[in-house]
């Protein structure tokens, strides 16, 4: 397998290889690896969305943006779509798991709980420690991937990336 090739530009290093190549985040209920194909870029889906988290990409094609907001899972990307991309009954609505850099605020033993607040399944916590800050911990099961602690971070340490869920 031949090495991915590296783009150095400054516009690539700030929003990431990932939302260079497939124009962000993918959107939820579709297969990331078939939506290039499927996808004719008629922006229906992101004229749809009421919290404005599909932008288009550079690729031309829609992608989730959680700068703004987080997901609702409202489906109306889905019912805007002319095209067969979405699969309503897909479960979990998409392969995305919360990672937490070391940038996170609590790493650095200043008080903040920010994506505790804003995530709505109770999926992250900070269980107390004795001495120092506590820090979050993430429980898997309990989170849908909405991205509602990503724009809540104050730092930007939270990101979402494509992870492999267990079916439990």
């Amino acid at each position: 397998m031949a090495p991915e090739t590296i783009n150095q530009s400054r516009r690539s290093f700030l929003r990431g290889s990932f939302a260079e190549r497939r124009g962000g985040l993918p959107l939820p209920w579709t297969q990331p690896e078939r939506f290039a194909e499927l996808c004719t870029g008629c922006g229906d889906c992101i004229a749809a969305c009421p919290e404005g988290i599909i932008q288009q990409g550079d690729a031309g094609l829609p992608g989730i943006d959680f700068a703004k907001a987080g997901c609702t899972f409202c489906g109306a990307c889905a019912e805007a779509c002319p095209e067969q991309l979405f699969d309503l009954t897909r479960d979990p609505v998409w392969d995305l798991q919360i990672a937490i850099s070391q940038d996170c605020l609590a790493e650095k033993q200043v008080v903040c709980q920010s994506c505790r607040d804003a995530c709505d399944q109770s999926a992250i916590a900070f269980p107390p420690v004795i001495g120092r800050v506590a820090t979050p911990l993430v429980d898997d099961s309990r989170c849908t991937a909405c991205g509602s602690c990503v724009s809540s971070c104050p730092v930007g340490a939270i990101s979402l990336e494509g992870a492999e869920r267990s079916a439990a």
